[in-house]
């Protein structure tokens, strides 16, 4: 992928054990994300500005459509540590990762011979999608203009989209470029081409794999704020979303940070959710407590791929950071640094020691497919995809 070696052709196994642990954890976190992005839709204004949620989204984000899950795509992402799995962050907005794991993963097994641990789970995708357009046609929502939209010349991305619109079922759905969606008549529009006429077309439920903070900001060529617009017909109730608008609330990592006060305080959660948070996640701050005490990394709120990750000891220093260019002007938040796995693997210019990041998939409140990314100390844009079977006991 961009001219890099991306998918290893070798198999990496795990226990039954290890598999349930990475499912009994997503669903446990999910639930967890849900009760407090819940109350937090309800929270004012000031709540939400302070967890980095975008004054044009404040609107949106207050929507309620998924009573009893977070969001419909969502992926935890987890160290494997000396002290059990650890919960990094929760991409609940715009997660990637999805072709690999609920396709190519299982062509893979088929290969070596070795279960695939997520075998049957593109069917989660399915009945994910269409209980969420049942959801909207219940709420009075028009369903009938359907788009998936994604950057068309992205690989990756336009993939990933064009993916899952063949596993949605929702037959009369489409892909359109995001260059080709218009802010036209107070709604927004698909602008098609049929032979060499171009018509536009009303959109009334937009799959976008295009992130809320940057539809936030988003101006057209004049200056029209169009992302503001698009995000007002969101709030109004004119336009469906998915991922659905309260899973922007889960993105944000400063809700990790208020997650963890909660805990600290022992407050909002019952002991089994304490237990889960004890067990899972790992102590997070809006402020540098960890300062003279112990390493501690420094995260943008809304990074993505490991974009403006520091890696820093106990007095500051950086130790290992993010070489790109994105994401360094937004809040930080600061959490207790966990060592990724090491782990060994066989690429095309050798050997390569690596670190082993986990995803988990939550789909539509439950624990789904997982997939493995081998890097550096901090898991970027092109750590190599790594295929996942399951040992058999003997």
């Amino acid at each position: 992928m961009y001219g890099e070696e991306y998918a290893l052709a070798t198999i990496h196994t795990i226990t039954p054990e290890q598999r349930r642990e990475l499912s009994d954890a997503t669903e446990k976190l999910g639930r967890i994300f849900h009760k407090v992005v819940r109350i937090v839709q309800q929270a004012p204004d000031s709540l939400l500005l302070e967890l980095g949620i975008p004054e044009a989204a404040l609107g949106a984000v207050r929507v309620l459509v998924s009573e009893d899950v977070p969001t419909l795509i969502g992926r935890f992402d987890f160290a494997s540590t000396p002290d059990g799995l650890k919960m990094l962050e929760f991409n609940s907005d715009t997660p990637t990762s999805i072709v690999e794991a609920f396709h190519v993963n299982g062509h893979v097994c088929e290969q070596f011979g070795v279960q695939d641990p997520n075998t049957g789970m593109k069917q989660h995708l399915r009945d994910g999608f269409q209980r969420l357009m049942n959801r909207y046609a219940e709420l009075g929502y028009r369903t009938e203009e359907v788009y998936f939209s994604a950057l068309d010349w992205h690989e990756e991305d336009a993939g990933t989209t064009k993916f899952l619109l063949q596993q949605s079922g929702i037959e009369q759905a489409q892909f359109v470029a995001l260059s080709d969606l218009r802010y036209y008549e107070d709604k927004l529009a698909a602008y098609k081409s049929f032979g060499d006429e171009w018509e536009l077309h009303r959109i009334d439920v937009l799959y976008r794999l295009h992130a809320l903070e940057k539809l936030a900001e988003e101006c057209d060529e004049e200056g029209f704020p169009t992302g503001s617009h698009v995000l007002d017909l969101i709030a109004c109730q004119r336009l469906a979303i998915i991922n659905p608008p309260q899973g922007f609330i889960a993105q944000t990592k400063a809700l990790q940070a208020l997650i963890w006060n909660l805990h600290e305080a022992h407050e909002f959660f019952t002991d089994e959710e304490h237990d889960v948070i004890h067990r899972y996640m790992l102590p997070t701050y809006l402020e540098n407590r960890f300062l003279g005490q112990s390493s501690y990394v420094t995260k943008p709120i809304f990074g993505r791929e490991g974009g403006g990750v520091v890696l820093r000891d106990a007095d500051g220093q950086a130790e290992e950071q993010d070489a790109e260019e994105f994401y360094w002007e937004q809040p930080m938040i600061y959490q207790q640094r966990v060592e990724l796995e090491p782990i060994a693997v066989e690429t095309l210019r050798g050997n390569y020691d690596g670190h082993l990041l986990w995803g988990s998939f939550l789909i539509d409140g439950r624990a789904s497919a997982i997939v493995a990314r081998v890097g550096g100390k901090i898991t970027g844009n092109l750590s190599y995809y790594l295929p996942v079977g399951v040992k058999q006991p003997d």
